[in-house]
Protein backbone atom coordinates (compact mmCIF):
# COMPACT_ATOMS: atom_id res chain seq x y z
CA UNK A 1 0.00 0.00 0.00
CA UNK A 2 1.31 3.58 -0.81
CA UNK A 3 1.93 6.16 2.05
CA UNK A 4 -1.03 8.52 1.84
CA UNK A 5 -0.80 11.67 3.27
CA UNK A 6 -3.33 13.63 5.36
CA UNK A 7 -3.50 16.52 8.07
CA UNK A 8 -2.57 13.67 11.08
CA UNK A 9 0.44 13.11 9.47
CA UNK A 10 2.11 15.81 7.71
CA UNK A 11 4.12 16.17 10.76
CA UNK A 12 5.79 13.24 10.75
CA UNK A 13 6.38 13.06 7.12
CA UNK A 14 8.10 16.38 7.43
CA UNK A 15 10.11 15.74 10.24
CA UNK A 16 11.24 12.11 8.83
CA UNK A 17 12.98 14.40 5.95
CA UNK A 18 14.31 16.97 7.79
CA UNK A 19 11.78 19.61 6.92
CA UNK A 20 10.59 20.14 10.67
CA UNK A 21 11.39 19.53 14.06
CA UNK A 22 9.07 17.79 16.33
CA UNK A 23 9.13 21.02 18.60
CA UNK A 24 7.17 22.89 15.78
CA UNK A 25 4.41 20.93 15.47
CA UNK A 26 2.26 21.97 18.83
CA UNK A 27 2.36 25.75 17.39
CA UNK A 28 1.90 25.05 13.67
CA UNK A 29 -1.36 24.94 11.85
CA UNK A 30 -2.22 22.39 8.82
CA UNK A 31 -4.77 23.76 6.25
CA UNK A 32 -6.17 22.07 3.31
CA UNK A 33 -5.95 23.44 0.08
CA UNK A 34 -8.14 23.07 -2.65
CA UNK A 35 -6.46 21.92 -5.94
CA UNK A 36 -6.37 18.79 -8.35
CA UNK A 37 -3.81 17.01 -6.05
CA UNK A 38 -4.22 16.44 -2.55
CA UNK A 39 -2.27 20.06 -1.22
CA UNK A 40 -1.90 20.80 2.50
CA UNK A 41 -0.49 23.85 4.11
CA UNK A 42 2.02 23.99 6.95
CA UNK A 43 1.85 27.34 8.58
CA UNK A 44 4.79 27.31 11.52
CA UNK A 45 5.66 29.53 14.36
CA UNK A 46 7.48 31.48 12.90
CA UNK A 47 5.71 32.13 9.62
CA UNK A 48 7.13 30.11 7.50
CA UNK A 49 4.84 27.86 5.16
CA UNK A 50 4.94 24.83 3.22
CA UNK A 51 2.90 23.62 0.81
CA UNK A 52 3.00 19.69 0.92
CA UNK A 53 1.48 17.78 -2.38
CA UNK A 54 0.80 14.85 -3.49
CA UNK A 55 -0.60 12.90 -6.45
CA UNK A 56 -3.67 11.30 -6.21
CA UNK A 57 -3.60 7.53 -6.49
CA UNK A 58 -5.82 5.34 -8.42
CA UNK A 59 -5.50 1.43 -7.63
CA UNK A 60 -2.43 2.30 -5.90
CA UNK A 61 -0.60 3.69 -8.08
CA UNK A 62 -0.24 8.35 -9.28
CA UNK A 63 0.02 9.56 -12.69
CA UNK A 64 3.98 10.58 -11.38
CA UNK A 65 3.59 14.40 -13.15
CA UNK A 66 5.46 15.30 -10.04
CA UNK A 67 8.83 13.74 -11.25
CA UNK A 68 8.63 16.91 -14.14
CA UNK A 69 9.19 19.82 -11.37
CA UNK A 70 11.72 18.09 -9.55
CA UNK A 71 13.57 16.89 -13.04
CA UNK A 72 13.31 20.88 -13.52
CA UNK A 73 15.06 21.70 -10.26
CA UNK A 74 17.81 18.99 -10.81
CA UNK A 75 18.15 20.96 -14.72
CA UNK A 76 19.00 24.32 -12.37
CA UNK A 77 21.61 22.44 -10.28
CA UNK A 78 23.04 20.96 -13.32
CA UNK A 79 23.53 23.95 -15.22
CA UNK A 80 24.31 26.92 -12.68
CA UNK A 81 24.58 29.51 -15.25
CA UNK A 82 20.88 29.13 -15.32
CA UNK A 83 20.36 30.27 -11.73
CA UNK A 84 18.85 33.84 -12.61
CA UNK A 85 15.60 31.99 -13.70
CA UNK A 86 15.37 30.59 -10.11
CA UNK A 87 13.88 33.88 -9.29
CA UNK A 88 10.77 33.34 -11.68
CA UNK A 89 10.11 30.08 -10.01
CA UNK A 90 8.68 28.24 -6.92
CA UNK A 91 11.16 27.03 -4.59
CA UNK A 92 10.96 22.66 -4.04
CA UNK A 93 12.03 21.59 -1.52
CA UNK A 94 11.72 17.79 -1.52
CA UNK A 95 10.41 14.88 -4.10
CA UNK A 96 9.37 11.55 -2.81
CA UNK A 97 9.40 9.45 -6.37
CA UNK A 98 7.59 6.48 -4.48
CA UNK A 99 5.13 8.26 -2.63
CA UNK A 100 4.40 10.77 -5.42
CA UNK A 101 4.82 13.57 -2.71
CA UNK A 102 6.65 17.20 -3.23
CA UNK A 103 7.15 19.56 -1.01
CA UNK A 104 7.73 23.53 -1.99
CA UNK A 105 7.89 27.01 -0.15
CA UNK A 106 4.42 29.05 0.07
CA UNK A 107 4.82 32.21 -0.39
CA UNK A 108 1.63 33.96 0.63
CA UNK A 109 2.88 37.40 -0.64
CA UNK A 110 2.09 36.13 -4.28
CA UNK A 111 -1.72 35.78 -5.54
CA UNK A 112 -2.98 33.75 -8.83
CA UNK A 113 -3.37 36.11 -11.90
CA UNK A 114 -6.35 34.20 -13.30
CA UNK A 115 -8.02 35.12 -9.68
CA UNK A 116 -6.70 38.64 -9.77
CA UNK A 117 -7.69 39.30 -13.05
CA UNK A 118 -11.63 37.93 -12.21
CA UNK A 119 -11.92 39.62 -9.65
CA UNK A 120 -10.40 43.28 -10.37
CA UNK A 121 -11.52 42.61 -14.10
CA UNK A 122 -8.11 44.98 -14.26
CA UNK A 123 -5.50 44.35 -16.96
CA UNK A 124 -2.65 46.42 -16.67
CA UNK A 125 0.20 46.33 -19.04
CA UNK A 126 2.87 46.26 -16.78
CA UNK A 127 2.07 42.89 -15.56
CA UNK A 128 1.76 41.68 -18.99
CA UNK A 129 5.18 43.17 -19.75
CA UNK A 130 6.60 41.03 -16.66
CA UNK A 131 5.35 37.70 -17.81
CA UNK A 132 6.01 38.45 -21.61
CA UNK A 133 10.01 39.09 -20.60
CA UNK A 134 10.32 36.40 -18.38
CA UNK A 135 8.93 33.78 -20.56
CA UNK A 136 11.38 35.13 -23.37
CA UNK A 137 14.23 35.01 -21.03
CA UNK A 138 13.68 31.60 -20.39
CA UNK A 139 13.27 30.44 -23.73
CA UNK A 140 16.50 32.32 -25.44
CA UNK A 141 18.42 31.44 -22.56
CA UNK A 142 17.78 28.01 -22.85
CA UNK A 143 17.47 27.65 -27.05
CA UNK A 144 19.50 25.96 -29.27
CA UNK A 145 21.52 24.59 -26.34
CA UNK A 146 22.40 20.86 -26.88
CA UNK A 147 23.43 20.13 -23.51
CA UNK A 148 20.01 20.92 -21.80
CA UNK A 149 18.28 18.94 -25.09
CA UNK A 150 20.10 16.38 -24.00
CA UNK A 151 19.05 16.30 -20.10
CA UNK A 152 15.64 16.77 -21.23
CA UNK A 153 15.79 13.41 -23.54
CA UNK A 154 17.61 11.59 -21.00
CA UNK A 155 15.89 12.52 -18.23
CA UNK A 156 12.63 14.39 -18.67
CA UNK A 157 8.89 11.43 -18.52
CA UNK A 158 6.92 14.43 -20.46
CA UNK A 159 7.16 15.07 -24.04
CA UNK A 160 5.75 18.00 -25.92
CA UNK A 161 6.29 16.74 -28.80
CA UNK A 162 4.37 13.82 -28.08
CA UNK A 163 1.58 15.13 -26.43
CA UNK A 164 0.77 17.46 -29.12
CA UNK A 165 0.36 14.50 -31.47
CA UNK A 166 -1.46 12.08 -29.31
CA UNK A 167 -4.02 14.94 -28.66
CA UNK A 168 -4.74 15.17 -32.87
CA UNK A 169 -4.52 11.65 -33.32
CA UNK A 170 -7.39 11.79 -30.87
CA UNK A 171 -9.06 14.30 -33.04
CA UNK A 172 -8.43 12.56 -36.02
CA UNK A 173 -9.44 9.35 -35.33
CA UNK A 174 -12.55 8.56 -32.98
CA UNK A 175 -12.47 5.41 -31.46
CA UNK A 176 -16.03 3.59 -30.41
CA UNK A 177 -15.62 3.30 -26.82
CA UNK A 178 -15.86 7.38 -26.90
CA UNK A 179 -19.78 7.07 -26.76
CA UNK A 180 -19.37 5.25 -23.33
CA UNK A 181 -17.01 8.19 -22.27
CA UNK A 182 -18.46 11.53 -23.37
CA UNK A 183 -21.89 13.18 -23.05
CA UNK A 184 -24.41 13.74 -25.98
CA UNK A 185 -23.42 17.12 -26.12
CA UNK A 186 -19.87 16.13 -26.11
CA UNK A 187 -20.09 14.04 -29.24
CA UNK A 188 -21.41 17.53 -31.19
CA UNK A 189 -17.94 18.84 -30.88
CA UNK A 190 -16.79 15.50 -32.68
CA UNK A 191 -19.34 16.14 -34.66
CA UNK A 192 -18.75 19.71 -35.83
CA UNK A 193 -14.72 18.75 -35.87
CA UNK A 194 -15.21 16.63 -38.52
CA UNK A 195 -17.43 18.31 -40.61
CA UNK A 196 -14.46 20.97 -40.81
CA UNK A 197 -12.09 18.90 -43.09
CA UNK A 198 -9.68 22.54 -43.19
CA UNK A 199 -9.58 22.66 -39.82
CA UNK A 200 -8.36 18.95 -38.97
CA UNK A 201 -5.88 19.73 -41.66
CA UNK A 202 -4.68 22.92 -40.16
CA UNK A 203 -3.84 20.99 -37.03
CA UNK A 204 -2.16 18.15 -38.46
CA UNK A 205 -0.41 20.82 -39.96
CA UNK A 206 0.55 22.58 -36.77
CA UNK A 207 1.47 19.25 -35.19
CA UNK A 208 3.84 18.91 -38.67
CA UNK A 209 5.83 21.87 -38.14
CA UNK A 210 6.14 21.64 -34.29
CA UNK A 211 9.66 22.33 -33.40
CA UNK A 212 11.24 21.58 -30.21
CA UNK A 213 14.20 23.76 -29.75
CA UNK A 214 14.33 25.36 -26.27
CA UNK A 215 12.62 24.61 -22.25
CA UNK A 216 9.27 25.04 -22.35
CA UNK A 217 6.70 24.93 -19.51
CA UNK A 218 3.44 23.37 -21.64
CA UNK A 219 1.04 24.44 -19.65
CA UNK A 220 1.16 27.97 -19.07
CA UNK A 221 -2.28 29.33 -18.31
CA UNK A 222 -3.04 32.25 -16.39
CA UNK A 223 -3.42 29.90 -13.10
CA UNK A 224 -0.25 28.30 -13.04
CA UNK A 225 1.04 32.38 -13.28
CA UNK A 226 1.20 34.22 -9.32
CA UNK A 227 1.63 38.39 -9.38
CA UNK A 228 2.90 39.81 -6.42
CA UNK A 229 0.49 41.27 -3.80
CA UNK A 230 2.30 44.39 -3.75
CA UNK A 231 3.32 44.48 -7.57
CA UNK A 232 2.44 48.44 -8.14
CA UNK A 233 5.01 48.93 -5.58
CA UNK A 234 7.77 47.32 -7.27
CA UNK A 235 9.78 46.85 -11.02
CA UNK A 236 11.34 43.78 -10.41
CA UNK A 237 10.16 39.96 -9.87
CA UNK A 238 6.79 41.03 -9.96
CA UNK A 239 5.61 37.45 -11.80
CA UNK A 240 6.74 33.86 -10.73
CA UNK A 241 5.56 30.45 -12.81
CA UNK A 242 4.51 27.70 -11.25
CA UNK A 243 3.28 24.16 -11.84
CA UNK A 244 6.73 22.90 -13.96
CA UNK A 245 4.68 19.45 -14.44
CA UNK A 246 5.05 19.43 -17.86
CA UNK A 247 8.42 21.11 -18.54
CA UNK A 248 10.28 19.72 -21.34
CA UNK A 249 12.11 20.39 -24.07
CA UNK A 250 9.34 22.18 -26.71
CA UNK A 251 8.20 24.37 -28.98
CA UNK A 252 8.71 28.06 -27.63
CA UNK A 253 5.48 28.98 -30.03
CA UNK A 254 3.40 26.91 -28.05
CA UNK A 255 3.85 28.13 -24.84
CA UNK A 256 3.12 31.80 -25.64
CA UNK A 257 -0.07 30.74 -27.83
CA UNK A 258 -1.29 28.48 -25.04
CA UNK A 259 -1.08 31.66 -22.85
CA UNK A 260 -1.90 34.42 -24.93
CA UNK A 261 -5.37 31.83 -25.26
CA UNK A 262 -5.66 32.32 -21.66
CA UNK A 263 -6.53 36.02 -22.16
CA UNK A 264 -8.15 35.15 -25.21
CA UNK A 265 -10.48 32.58 -22.99
CA UNK A 266 -11.00 35.69 -20.42
CA UNK A 267 -13.19 37.36 -23.64
CA UNK A 268 -14.54 33.91 -24.69
CA UNK A 269 -15.95 32.87 -21.41
CA UNK A 270 -17.51 36.11 -20.39
CA UNK A 271 -19.75 35.63 -23.71
CA UNK A 272 -23.66 36.93 -23.73
CA UNK A 273 -24.81 33.42 -25.46
CA UNK A 274 -28.49 33.41 -26.43
CA UNK A 275 -30.65 31.43 -29.64
CA UNK A 276 -31.69 35.30 -30.76
CA UNK A 277 -28.16 36.18 -31.03
CA UNK A 278 -25.43 35.49 -33.63
CA UNK A 279 -22.17 34.58 -33.49
CA UNK A 280 -21.14 38.48 -34.39
CA UNK A 281 -23.62 39.37 -31.92
CA UNK A 282 -22.44 37.32 -29.11
CA UNK A 283 -18.69 38.32 -29.19
CA UNK A 284 -19.69 41.95 -29.43
CA UNK A 285 -21.12 41.80 -26.29
CA UNK A 286 -18.62 40.11 -24.05
CA UNK A 287 -18.76 41.08 -20.60
CA UNK A 288 -14.95 41.48 -21.24
CA UNK A 289 -14.49 42.29 -24.41
CA UNK A 290 -11.29 41.54 -26.90
CA UNK A 291 -10.27 45.56 -26.80
CA UNK A 292 -9.83 45.23 -22.69
CA UNK A 293 -7.41 42.51 -23.09
CA UNK A 294 -5.87 43.16 -26.03
CA UNK A 295 -3.56 45.55 -25.15
CA UNK A 296 -2.22 43.13 -22.38
CA UNK A 297 -2.01 40.64 -25.54
CA UNK A 298 0.12 43.44 -27.24
CA UNK A 299 2.64 43.86 -24.37
CA UNK A 300 3.23 40.54 -23.91
CA UNK A 301 4.48 40.18 -27.48
CA UNK A 302 5.98 43.41 -27.34
CA UNK A 303 8.17 42.19 -24.27
CA UNK A 304 8.55 38.92 -25.77
CA UNK A 305 10.04 39.86 -29.11
CA UNK A 306 12.18 42.88 -27.50
CA UNK A 307 13.62 40.27 -25.14
CA UNK A 308 14.14 37.41 -27.83
CA UNK A 309 14.41 38.92 -31.27
CA UNK A 310 16.78 36.21 -32.59
CA UNK A 311 13.82 33.80 -32.67
CA UNK A 312 12.37 35.57 -35.72
CA UNK A 313 15.96 34.57 -37.74
CA UNK A 314 15.19 31.02 -36.85
CA UNK A 315 11.58 31.28 -37.31
CA UNK A 316 10.50 33.59 -39.77
CA UNK A 317 6.74 32.86 -39.50
CA UNK A 318 7.28 32.33 -35.44
CA UNK A 319 4.21 34.95 -35.09
CA UNK A 320 1.57 33.31 -37.12
CA UNK A 321 2.95 29.58 -35.38
CA UNK A 322 1.74 31.47 -32.07
CA UNK A 323 -1.51 32.47 -33.82
CA UNK A 324 -2.30 28.95 -34.40
CA UNK A 325 -1.25 27.52 -31.28
CA UNK A 326 -3.78 29.87 -29.52
CA UNK A 327 -6.90 28.10 -31.83
CA UNK A 328 -4.50 25.09 -30.31
CA UNK A 329 -5.30 26.02 -27.30
CA UNK A 330 -9.42 26.72 -27.07
CA UNK A 331 -9.98 23.53 -28.92
CA UNK A 332 -7.63 21.92 -25.58
CA UNK A 333 -9.75 23.82 -23.34
CA UNK A 334 -12.98 22.49 -25.22
CA UNK A 335 -12.05 19.04 -24.88
CA UNK A 336 -11.53 19.90 -20.89
CA UNK A 337 -14.65 21.06 -20.48
CA UNK A 338 -16.47 18.32 -22.02
CA UNK A 339 -13.89 15.57 -19.94
CA UNK A 340 -14.55 17.49 -16.95
CA UNK A 341 -18.16 19.23 -17.01
CA UNK A 342 -19.48 16.63 -19.31
CA UNK A 343 -20.73 20.19 -21.91
CA UNK A 344 -20.58 21.41 -24.92
CA UNK A 345 -22.64 24.55 -25.00
CA UNK A 346 -23.16 27.25 -27.12
CA UNK A 347 -20.04 28.98 -24.99
CA UNK A 348 -18.32 25.83 -26.68
CA UNK A 349 -19.77 26.47 -29.90
CA UNK A 350 -18.01 30.02 -30.48
CA UNK A 351 -15.14 29.00 -29.04
CA UNK A 352 -14.58 26.58 -31.83
CA UNK A 353 -15.24 29.13 -34.64
CA UNK A 354 -12.70 31.28 -33.29
CA UNK A 355 -10.57 28.35 -33.11
CA UNK A 356 -10.84 27.34 -36.37
CA UNK A 357 -10.45 30.92 -37.63
CA UNK A 358 -7.38 31.72 -35.66
CA UNK A 359 -5.38 27.81 -36.95
CA UNK A 360 -6.65 27.72 -40.74
CA UNK A 361 -6.06 31.84 -41.57
CA UNK A 362 -3.31 32.85 -38.90
CA UNK A 363 -2.34 35.30 -41.00
CA UNK A 364 -5.07 37.21 -41.31
CA UNK A 365 -6.27 36.54 -38.24
CA UNK A 366 -3.12 38.45 -36.51
CA UNK A 367 -5.27 41.92 -36.28
CA UNK A 368 -7.75 39.69 -34.06
CA UNK A 369 -5.24 38.57 -31.76
CA UNK A 370 -3.16 41.82 -31.59
CA UNK A 371 -5.25 44.68 -32.92
CA UNK A 372 -4.28 47.15 -35.84
CA UNK A 373 -1.89 49.09 -33.95
CA UNK A 374 0.98 46.67 -33.29
CA UNK A 375 3.70 45.93 -36.00
CA UNK A 376 4.79 42.29 -34.71
CA UNK A 377 7.26 41.10 -37.80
Amino acid sequence: MPFLLNSHNVFEYLVEHGLCNNSEQALSKVEPVVAKNFNLLVTFPDSRKLLVKQEPHKQGKAAGEFLGEWQFKEFLHRFPELNHLRLFLPEVLHFDKESCIIVQTYRDDYRDLSDFYQKENSFNTEIATAIGTILATIHRDTFNRLEYEDFFQKNSSYSAYDFVKNLIGKLERVEPEIFGSVPDDGLRFFALYQRYDILGQAIAQLGSTFTPSCLTHNDLKLNNILLYSNWQQYDTNIIRLIDWERSAWGDPAMDLGTLIGSYVLLWLGSLVISKSLSLEESLGLAITPLEQVQPSIVALASAYEKTFPEILEHRPDFWERVVQFVGFALIQQIQATIQHEKSFNNTGIAMMQVAKTLLCNPQQSMSTIFGTAVELT
